[in-house]
């Protein structure tokens, strides 16, 4: 598994091809240096560097790339790359083999304390969007020297979970403001559970280069997350006084882009995780859930399914996946 971060390594910060990277665990601070790796197993990665890391995923068999971005109070292994294989089963189960899951790691903190821990990794999400921006910024260098011949075909797509939608708000709000208006990158970016003011999208807004970097941008959103109320009284005692865009969907969908697709997940989300927050995987008994499904539907068409007749909010179905299941059978 190819991955991207930010997280500091023992034994120095110095980028060099084919040495073996190591975590560091007692530092959660947001590095300035990207480590470009592949994962070969657990507590095994080895470093790449950039133009290698995005030769190698050019080359592979799969035609496109969802980038994972993952929320707060996650650890490389315990939580991170675990999640990514989960996603990549599911994945291959639901679109043939078609997608590449690429995690991009960004530090969090394991101090005592769920609030502590939020708002030292709401800092660190902050710091790590600048980074990534840098990570788009040596995509776009590498494939602008590519032969016009061969060029790199691969559909690009992201997934943000919960507090990763704040990395990616920052990372594209950075952008902007330093270089203008993002590039069209992404086919398609999915915000689940995001842990963000529900006015992010709309012009004005610092998400608002969210949307002007993909050709679609899905909110899967639940009114019962139980994390996410979690969040709204944490971010009440610190006078931030906003609804999250994971808990009611986007305030005024009207004010947001057309692009702009708002998923209910409230009949599917606590099927999956018993706050309702980690919804976007599967079943205990190890089948894709209703999320990933019609996650999978939009990579493999390009459209998010559910939206007829203009429409843009669509409450997604107990049964999607069983229907998804038997449509990839």
């Amino acid at each position: 598994m190819f991955f991207i971060t930010n997280r500091r390594m023992l034994g120095g910060q110095r980028s060099q091809a084919g040495r073996r990277l190591r975590f560091d665990p007692a530092d959660s601070d947001p590095s300035p240096s990207l480590f470009f790796a592949e994962r070969r197993g657990r507590d095994d990665y080895v470093e790449l560097t950039s133009i290698p890391f995005f030769n190698a995923l050019r080359k592979s068999p799969r035609a496109q790339l969802l980038f994972y971005l993952h929320g707060f109070n996650s650890q490389p292994e315990p939580d991170i790359f675990p999640t990514a294989e989960t996603l990549q089963r599911y994945l291959d189960q639901l679109t043939g083999s078609q997608v590449e899951v690429v995690p991009l790691v960004w530090p969090n903190d394991d101090d005592f304390g769920i609030i502590r821990d939020y708002f030292d990794d709401q800092d660190a999400a902050e710091m790590s969007g600048f980074a990534f921006a840098r990570v788009l910024g040596k995509f776009l260098d590498w494939r602008a020297r590519l032969p016009a011949h061969a060029p790199c075909l691969k559909h690009v797509n992201l997934l943000a979970h919960s507090m990763g939608n704040r990395v990616l708000r920052f990372a594209l709000a950075k952008w902007r403001r330093d270089r203008g208006e993002p590039p069209a990158l992404f086919r398609s970016v999915f915000m689940v559970a995001a842990d963000v003011a529900n006015e992010s999208l709309e012009p004005g807004e610092p998400g608002y280069a969210i949307t002007r970097a993909a050709r679609n941008v899905v909110v899967y959103y639940a009114a019962d997350d139980f994390a996410l109320r979690s969040s709204k009284v944490a971010n009440l005692r610190n006078k931030i006084v906003s609804r999250r865009l994971g808990h009611s969907g986007p305030e005024d969908l009207a004010r947001t882009p057309d692009n702009v697709f708002a998923v209910d997940c409230d009949a599917v989300n606590d099927r999956y995780d018993r706050l309702g927050h980690t919804y976007f995987l599967g079943d205990e008994r190890g089948r894709p859930g209703a999320v990933i499904a019609h996650i999978a539907a939009t990579l493999m068409t390009g459209r998010p399914p559910g939206f007829d007749d203009g429409k843009r909010r669509f409450r997604l179905p107990a049964d999607f996946a069983q229907r998804a299941l038997a449509q990839a059978a």
